[in-house]
């Protein structure tokens, strides 16, 4: 087991903001801030090693063990469903999970509903709970053009600030979850390392707005 605290950081803007909280907490590494290719930073002095990761994969990194925590988004958590300890809601990244269709769509409840969608597990999930038959179209970007080329009914996508939908000439008709970035733990990783992970809890939630 390695002395240090391994943590996998999501790539992006997201990433940086999630470091300065840990930094703020303590756990600096100022290496990360340096611009480069470099993607494993240490600081032997904290004993503690981030990596950047594809925001997907941040949970692979902790389920298996190659990181000790991570921070992933709570859409990324509910579509794959990763055997991981979620620890803390960090309030950032804060979006939401919806459907959106064309402006003035009215469901055909009688024919089975098109959804175009990256999360197909999450929208799988929301639809069986209503009883709705779908037919779901797994797509990997732009989803957003899929109704207007007649690809789907409606999509089920991240909605932030709406603007893209607005622009293409969608609208939210229901909201599914809240996301947001969540801390989340290895689980053997865990029970070897939980001094160090439960003081960083305490610092973040400190840190953590209201």
């Amino acid at each position: 087991m390695s002395e240090y605290l391994n943590i996998a950081l999501p790539k992006g803007r997201l990433g940086e903001k999630v470091y300065a909280m840990f930094a703020q907490a303590g756990l600096e590494c100022p290496e990360i801030l340096e611009a480069g290719r470099k993607l494993i930073f240490e600081n032997k002095e904290n004993k503690v090693r981030y990596f950047w990761a594809k925001p997907s994969d941040v949970p692979i990194y902790v389920e298996r063990g190659a990181a000790d925590i991570g921070v992933a988004g709570k859409d990324i958590l509910l579509e794959y469903e990763p055997d991981v300890y979620e620890l803390l809601d960090l309030k950032c990244g804060v979006c939401r999970m919806a459907v959106a269709a064309p402006k003035g769509y009215r469901d055909d409840t009688k024919r089975t509903l098109r959804v175009a969608t990256k999360f197909a597990h999450i929208a799988q999930d929301y639809y069986n709970s209503q009883s709705r038959d779908i037919d779901i179209i797994k797509l990997n970007g732009s989803i957003e053009i899929a109704p207007i080329l007649n690809l789907s009914d409606v999509i089920v996508d991240i909605v932030e600030t709406g603007n893209t939908l607005r622009e293409n000439n969608l609208e939210v008709i229901e909201e599914i979850i809240p996301i947001s970035a969540r801390l989340i733990a290895n689980k053997s990783g865990f029970k070897f390392k939980d001094r160090e992970i439960m003081r960083l809890l305490e610092k973040l939630s400190l840190i953590l707005p209201e």
